[in-house]
């Protein structure tokens, strides 16, 4: 349950390509893959790999690299995800637009907070936030980019059980929403604040404010038209019910919620949608459908701790690389400044022995001057 609370901050991304204000060629596909990435994925990615294979343009191919990893995110393959937002970070160095470089960082702190590498995900934000103290302060992107930068906190703080300090994140995260155009990614976003809001209010025992919240996740899902963000809003409606012992109102929900996300092959909703299924199937005293669903549980279980495996393995290597990058590094900086030194000790040198020189000649000089002096005298 715990990974399944923090998973879904990923579809925060999908606001990444508006940030660019360019209009992408083949716009019509574009529209149509950033609509599809919530429940259909792979049809998403294999229209942005076609646009992929054309486009020269840096900020153009960011934020398309950036639509890959959202849609890799939504099928949950984390590893794939994960080498596409270290393609854009790379790619990022070589543009100075403070927008996109912060939406990149912020984008792969997510990726990190979803992999529970949460020291990781709090010190890439902290090097977003440099960034961001340089955008425009009512600016679209600042308020976009800050909203996201405290829902991940609240996430990190959620996961920890630090849920009032969790919902402080939240509603500033709100806030800063609610100052941007509302559109289909404004709306997904705030549905998923809302959701993990209710599930804060669910760890405080406060089951109407936690209802109340899931239903405001449900309604931004349907504005954002983003089926399997309405089915994560349903699954957490359902939980309150579960612990009301209201179980078929329960499993009513997670029956529509599991129609909802077909199409989408969410391992973590699967996952979440077949345990809550089969408690509620237990607590009914039914042990067939129990040990049905349970099955299905462990399934997605291992399918998602398998993608996770690999996630972290990735990040390893990337690590090992960043460090050993970082080594040479500072091993050219000091290579250089031995140098400078070197030859900054050389001059003093040859300076010291010109005085010297200079200083002995004038002393053998004065010596001969005395030595007349007295002869003469």
């Amino acid at each position: 349950m715990k990974l399944v609370l923090t998973i879904i901050i990923g579809i925060f991304s999908i606001c990444q390509p508006s940030l660019y204000g360019q209009k992408i060629s083949d716009d019509s596909l574009l529209k149509k893959a950033r609509l599809e990435i919530y429940d259909n994925p792979d049809h998403t990615i294999n229209i942005v790999k076609k646009l992929l294979e054309k486009e020269n343009d840096i900020n153009k191919t960011l934020s398309l690299y950036t639509l890959l990893s959202t849609a890799h995110i939504a099928k949950r393959d984390f590893d794939t995800s994960l080498q596409y937002i270290l393609k854009a970070k790379e790619l990022s160095q070589k543009t100075n637009d403070l927008k996109v470089q912060t939406s990149i960082l912020i984008s792969i702190a997510i990726q990190y907070q979803q992999m529970q590498l949460f020291s990781k995900s709090l010190e890439t934000l902290n090097e977003a936030d440099e960034y961001l103290k340089k955008l425009p302060e009512d600016s679209h992107e600042r308020h976009t980019e800050t909203a996201r930068s405290y829902a991940i906190r609240g996430m990190i703080y959620k996961s920890q059980w630090n849920s009032e300090i969790a919902l402080k994140k939240f509603q500033t995260s709100i806030q800063n929403f609610e100052k941007v155009e509302k559109k289909q990614s404004t709306y997904a976003n705030m549905s998923v604040v809302y959701y993990n809001i209710g599930y804060c209010y669910l760890n405080l025992f406060q089951r109407e404010k936690a209802e109340e919240a899931f239903n405001q996740s449900a309604d931004y899902a349907r504005k954002a038209k983003a089926k399997s963000l309405e089915a994560f809003a349903l699954k957490g409606m359902a939980e309150v019910y579960k612990q009301k012992r209201e179980n078929q109102k329960a499993l009513d929900l997670l029956i529509n919620a599991g129609n909802l996300s077909k199409n989408t092959g969410d391992i973590i909703l699967n996952e979440g949608i077949y345990k809550e299924m089969a408690d509620n199937y237990l607590a009914m005293g039914n042990s067939d459908q129990y040990q049905h669903y349970n099955k299905k549980h462990f399934e997605m279980r291992f399918k998602r701790e398998q993608n996770e495996l690999n996630s972290i393995n990735h990040i390893i290597n990337n690590h090992n690389k960043e460090t050993l990058k970082k080594s040479q590094e500072i091993k050219s900086k000091y290579r250089t400044l031995t140098i400078a030194c070197m030859g900054a000790g050389s001059i003093i040198i040859a300076l010291l022995l010109y005085l010297i020189l200079k200083i002995r000649k004038q002393n053998r000089k004065y010596q001969k001057e005395i030595q007349q002096l007295i002869r003469s005298s």
